[in-house]
C-alpha cells in the first residue's frame, strides 16, 4: 500500500479551487468546514484535497503549520477510507474554522467521520470536462 500523499492528490489548481468553493455542496463538523465537488474526468486521477487554515482564528504561522500538518497527516494515514473511486473523482476541501490547537487525535477521529460521510453520501453536483 501506497500511504504517501503526493503532489498530484493535493489541490492547487486555482481554476479548480474557485469551482470548489464556487459549485461544491458543503457540510460542518467541528473544527472543519468541509466542501466537496464531484469531478468527472476520462484520465485516471485520485481524489484532491486542499488543507485550510484561517488567519483570523489563528495568527501565528506557526499554529496554523502545526494544524496544517497534523490535517495532512490524518488524511494520509486515512485516505483508504474513501477508496478507488471509479466513477469520479472529488476534491475535497478542509478547512479548519477553530481558534483552539486541537490533538492529533481529535483531529484524526473527525477527519475519518468526515471520509465516511463523503463517501456514504452521494454528492449531488457533477461536473465533466
Amino acid at each position: 500500500m501506497n500511504s504517501r500523499l503526493h503532489k498530484n492528490e493535493r489541490l492547487h489548481s486555482k481554476k479548480l479551487i474557485k469551482e470548489l468553493f464556487d459549485k461544491g455542496s458543503s457540510f460542518f463538523l467541528y473544527p472543519f468546514k468541509v466542501v466537496v465537488l464531484e469531478i468527472n474526468f476520462d484520465v485516471p486521477e485520485t481524489n484532491q484535497v486542499l488543507f485550510s487554515v484561517s488567519k483570523k482564528k489563528l495568527k501565528k504561522a506557526v499554529d496554523r503549520n502545526l494544524i496544517k500538518r497534523r490535517m495532512r497527516e490524518a488524511y494520509r494515514l486515512n485516505k483508504e477510507i474513501l477508496g478507488e473511486i471509479v466513477e469520479g473523482k472529488k476534491t475535497i476541501g478542509l478547512i479548519y474554522v477553530s481558534s483552539e490547537i486541537v490533538t492529533f487525535q481529535v483531529i484524526e477521529t473527525k477527519i475519518k467521520k468526515i471520509l465516511f460521510i463523503i463517501k456514504e453520501k452521494p454528492v449531488s453536483n457533477k461536473r465533466t470536462p
